[in-house]
């Protein structure tokens, strides 16, 4: 029997299928509203949903300067403003924001019949699973991150709210998602999740075009060679470890410059770093970039590095692999299965300033295979993580999913006595 290619698999599932899904997609950040990377990971995913055929209906925060709705690439998003939109705590935010969201859904579904719920993360959490009771469909969820990975441990009470949230969700979803294999092991050890209840799926990434010169934009650095970051500005994604490579840089007269962009809470206080050490000729922090920027960047550094100390993923690793820049990232987490060390990438120890100066030390050092290494980088991003791919997996597993929750069902009728007929659900 012959391996069908993904192209053959893709026109069968097209043949086989006998009417669209719709699917209610919850998450809290919606393009144009980036907080991270699980925005562009629901639009990616949904638009490519809604372009094999499927209805995709979106509940998303909204607030006074975006429309309540709009069809962005096919796909209905929603926006809902928190019942108490203007509380300075977030968990209260949250809360009301999930409180919109249900009612929403309830409001959608008397003239939309859904098939499923798709959650994403805790932060959607409670409207899921309230709607999955009350529509009487499947739960799906997509967890992105936990928070005991995201701090090492369960240290706050506030943590363990999020925790305990976490557990709720996956307790409570037929089937769960996750993006790599460190995840799955990741939620089986800590929340002791099923291994069948979890299905891996990589994140994708659509082809990147540059078209926009940053020079204009960024004149301090126009006539450097500069190795680029970019991410959330927190302590998990490693930024502390190009701050100590600067530092370790000036103090060995080593001639590299690092750029790193993004926006989040840290940024000031690196910001100041810099400059109580005198660092500025070694590293800058530039803050927010559009995407255009983003682009413009990569594709005119040297080389790009991922320091993150946690990363489930890192689909920055595959923006910065896709314009073909040889990518240093943290052996940790996801990237470790993305990256091939001295083939499609470098791996440096996380938290290790030394380590990562070495790696930058050889790069710099061997162009011809820094240059075979962005190329192999390139082309292994193309042929596995492309959204097209990622959305027709996902809608095996959705399809896999209703079709256990309909054979759990009937098993459930087919047991009942008739004592018990009135707590069967409808089918």
């Amino acid at each position: 029997m012959t391996n069908k290619t993904f192209e053959q698999k893709d026109l069968e599932c097209k043949s086989q299928q006998k009417r669209p899904l719709n699917i209610l997609m919850l998450c809290w950040e919606f393009p144009p509203n980036i907080v991270g990377g699980l925005s562009r990971h629901v639009f990616g995913l949904s638009t490519h949903l809604a372009e094999q055929g499927h209805n995709v209906y979106c509940l998303t925060a909204g607030n006074s300067k975006l429309p309540s709705f709009e069809r962005m690439s096919g796909v209905n998003v929603y926006r809902v403003r928190p019942i108490n939109e203007q509380d300075d705590q977030f968990l209260s935010w949250i809360a009301g924001l999930n409180l919109a969201m249900a009612m929403k859904a309830e409001q959608l579904s008397e003239e939309i019949q859904f098939n499923l719920v798709h959650a994403h993360d805790w932060l959607v959490g409670a409207a899921s699973i309230a709607l999955k009771e009350s529509l009487r469909v499947p739960l799906l969820t997509t967890i992105h991150a936990t928070e005991h990975g995201r701090n090492n441990g369960i240290h706050t009470e506030i943590q363990q709210f999020i925790h305990d949230k976490e557990q709720q969700l996956i307790s409570d979803s037929d089937q769960i998602i996750v993006c790599s294999d460190y995840m799955k092991n990741e939620l089986m050890s800590i929340f002791h999740v099923k291994d069948d209840e979890i299905a891996i799926i990589a994140n994708g990434i659509d082809n990147l075009n540059v078209e926009q010169n940053f020079k204009p934009c960024f004149p301090e650095i126009t006539q450097k060679k500069y190795i680029f970051s970019i991410g959330r500005i927190v302590r998990e994604k490693g930024f502390e470890t190009i701050l100590e490579a600067a530092a370790l840089a000036k103090e060995m007269e080593m001639n590299c410059f690092f750029v790193v962009a993004g926006k989040g809470p840290m940024l000031e206080t690196y910001q100041q770093q810099i400059r109580e050490k005198k660092l500025d000729k070694y590293v800058a922090f530039i803050g927010y970039i559009t995407d255009e920027q983003r682009n413009a960047l990569i594709n005119g550094s040297e080389i790009t590095v991922i320091p993150s100390l946690y990363e489930p993923f890192g689909i920055v690793a595959l923006e910065t692999m896709m314009l073909g820049k040889p990518t240093i990232v943290s052996n940790t987490g996801g990237m470790k299965g993305i990256v091939k060390h001295l083939q499609t990438g470098m791996l440096m120890v996380p938290g290790d300033a030394k380590s990562l100066l070495e790696q930058v030390h050889f790069l710099m050092n061997n162009p011809e295979k820094a240059e075979e290494i962005g190329e192999k980088g390139r082309q292994i991003v193309k042929s596995m993580y492309s959204w097209k791919r990622i959305a027709f997996e996902t809608i095996r597993v959705m399809e896999d999913t209703l079709l256990n929750t309909r054979v759990n069902e009937n098993e459930n009728v087919q047991n009942v006595t008739p004592t018990n007929k009135s707590y069967v659900k409808k089918v």
